[in-house]
């Protein structure tokens, strides 16, 4: 077989991400899998890996990884960093026609490149295949609990991006120690599967909606919550999965209800703009309006929830919103204000075990497909570009990538 020659290129992006596609042990993995497969790793100071602990493995570090056939990064690779006619896969962020990457989509066509992006890489029933989704869940809800302890001085954990790992990450939280306050978290993807790892990790009971809203408890509790539990039908009738996902304009909100009850709300739930918002600012002023804190997971700004004004960072996680001049305040300055964590790159506050949990995906269900043959289409569904022309399926991209 013909040698392929694999790159795993510096990130470029600005802030520096820490992530990478394969740790030290799944590259030595890879190349005694596949003996003609050739990973080379371009020097970097920034990875949650270093270049020595790749060179103690016997794995080549280079400078330059240009004469690779196959270049494997994280994030956006600046447009000067971008290779003529190589394949890239990276998460290019432009399958929504993002403006601010407009120009590198059109480098992209320009240099011949063939980009085959992470998120568009799905098996045929449409399910994504590699993602870093429960990483955000498990450190949005850390960072939920972070923050209730913080803002009413009951612990003090260190931030999820100064543990080394998700072990360390699990050993800080027996620090919490919670009154019986209600948490809810909201969705059942990756996200919120990753969220129920944390607080279940704490020990944090789950119980049913009907519950969670009528009783009280003598310990912590947390409720997840899914779209039905939440949203009615503006002319009544029973809630349809099928027709709210389809039509979400028909129903209405019936999430005040928790609003009213609950301390905490982890939102894990993805949001289609057109579907209600879960609650408006209006609502957020009203006296019985309980939630004191809100770990937005999800990171819609101005989406369901009207307090997320603007994406947080990892160095300043949080800001108070105040629903009355609906402005963004110092975090913790006033009681009465919403708490709100809005941590837009959750998983790179631990970079090391997202890393090499999204590497195990791409071992066992991406690199047969881009290294031996790609028997299922995987490769040619996620490629959005080939040969400086839009894929078939991503040709609704065309005003977007050529106007």
């Amino acid at each position: 077989m013909e040698t392929i020659r694999l790159g795993i290129i510096k990130e470029g992006k600005t802030p520096p991400d820490k992530r990478v596609p394969f740790s030290p042990l799944q590259v030595v993995e890879i190349e005694q899998r596949y003996p003609h497969v050739k990973v080379v790793v371009q020097e970097s100071p920034i990875r949650a890996f270093t270049d020595d602990e790749y060179r103690e493995k016997g794995i080549e570090v280079a400078s330059d990884v240009s004469d690779c056939d196959i270049l494997m990064g994280i994030k956006e690779v600046p447009i000067s960093n971008l290779v003529p006619k190589k394949t890239y896969l990276f998460f290019s962020h432009t399958t929504k026609k993002q403006p601010y990457n407009k120009k590198l989509i059109q480098a992209i066509l320009e240099k011949k490149i063939r980009l085959v992006d992470y998120e568009a890489l799905k098996d045929k029933l449409n399910n994504r295949l590699v993602a870093f989704g429960r990483f955000a869940g498990i450190v949005g809800a850390y960072n939920g609990l972070l923050t209730y302890g913080r803002r009413y001085n009951l612990f003090s954990l260190r931030k999820a991006s100064e543990c080394f790992d998700i072990n360390d990450l699990k050993i800080e939280l027996r620090k919490v120690k919670l009154p019986p306050i209600k948490i809810i978290l909201t969705g059942g993807g990756r996200v919120a599967k990753g969220a129920m790892e944390t607080l279940d990790t704490v020990g944090i009971r789950k119980v049913n909606p009907k519950d969670f809203l009528s009783n009280t408890f003598d310990e912590a509790v947390y409720v997840q919550l899914s779209s039905a539990d939440y949203h009615a039908r503006k002319e009544g009738g029973q809630f349809n999965r099928e027709e709210f996902h389809q039509n979400p304009q028909h129903y209405k909100s019936t999430f005040l209800q928790f609003a009213k009850v609950a301390d905490l709300l982890i939102a894990g739930a993805f949001w289609n703009p057109t579907a209600p918002v879960l609650f408006t600012r209006e609502e957020m002023t009203q006296p019985d309006f309980k939630l004191k804190i809100i770990a937005d997971v999800t990171c819609d700004i101005e989406g369901s929830i009207p307090a997320t004004k603007r994406p947080s960072t990892i160095v300043d996680p949080i800001y108070d919103y105040n629903p009355v001049t609906d402005q963004v305040e110092p975090p913790m300055s006033n009681p009465d204000l919403v708490t709100v964590m809005a941590v837009d790159n959750l998983p790179c506050e631990l970079p090391r075990s997202a890393s090499e949990e999204f590497g195990r995906d791409l071992i066992d269900k991406i690199l047969p497909a881009l290294v031996i043959a790609d028997k299922d289409g995987v490769i040619k569904r996620g490629s959005i570009t080939k040969g400086g022309k839009l894929t078939e399926h991503f040709l609704y991209l065309s005003d977007y990538a050529y106007g």
